[in-house]
């Protein structure tokens, strides 16, 4: 088995490394804020596009969960993303509802290597967010605001996209409440993202919300979610932070 899993990982990570550009490393090390002190100190970047990552997920997703365990364990950047996609392509193609939680679980479980922005984005809408459309469970959305962990935080917030593209908006409403005292800035960006985007769905459904916390919300979250709005509505939301 160990022999198995070294093998298919070698076999990833070598389609990853044939794909990589050397060149984008300063810029995607940059972006990515792996400075020191930064909230992606330690990643270490190959050069792969999210194109070039996605078609070698699909190509290996049929790997162990052993396999994609083990590239998650890494400090490349790529890798990591490599195996959370392989997980959302797995959960999509599942063959019935137990091989799917089986790839939640494990999903869930090893959410703190999701642990950068985009590595969120990319997987938690496509398998939180499915599940929850799946299963009507959304407690696990609960769970994960309240953890101590910023990543989990903000997959529970952004999981809350594919609800809200489905025209569940409830959830999106409560994520985005949740992190309106976040510490982080990555989270009030979640929080007015899902906002935004929900009210494409329901305009007075966002306004609503903005009526009531729009003068106690963080700027930038305020921003992001009247980013749709007419301008006079967004002049006026602005407005409600000045006072």
């Amino acid at each position: 088995m160990e022999r198995n899993t070294d093998r298919e990982a070698d076999e990833v990570t070598g389609a990853l490394h044939r794909v990589a550009e050397p060149d984008r490393i300063a810029v995607l090390s940059s972006f990515f804020k792996t400075g020191a002190g930064e909230y992606g100190c330690g990643d270490v970047f190959i050069g792969v596009s999210v194109p070039a990552n996605r078609k070698v997920a699909k190509a290996f997703y049929a790997v162990s969960l052993d396999c994609i365990g083990r590239l998650l364990r890494s400090e490349v950047h790529e890798y990591r993303l490599c195996a959370l996609l392989m997980l959302v392509e797995k959960y999509r193609r599942a063959a019935d509802r137990k091989q799917a939680e089986s790839v939640f679980d494990f999903y869930v479980a090893n959410l703190d290597r999701a642990n950068n922005w985009d590595l969120v984005d990319l997987s938690a809408p496509y398998i939180l967010g499915e599940h929850v459309i799946g299963t009507g469970h959304s407690a696990v959305l609960h769970d994960l605001v309240k953890s101590g962990n910023m990543w989990r935080r903000r997959a529970a917030v952004v999981s809350t996209l594919t609800l809200v593209r489905k025209g569940h908006l409830d959830e999106a409403m409560c994520m985005a409440a949740a992190v309106m005292d976040d510490a982080e800035e990555l989270l009030w960006k979640a929080g007015g993202w899902v906002l935004r985007e929900a009210g494409k769905k329901d305009e007075k459904r966002l306004t609503g919300f903005l009526d009531d916390n729009a003068a106690i919300m963080p700027r930038v979250m305020l921003r992001y979610a009247i980013e749709r709005l007419p301008g006079d509505l967004r002049k006026h939301y602005m407005s409600l932070k000045n006072k």
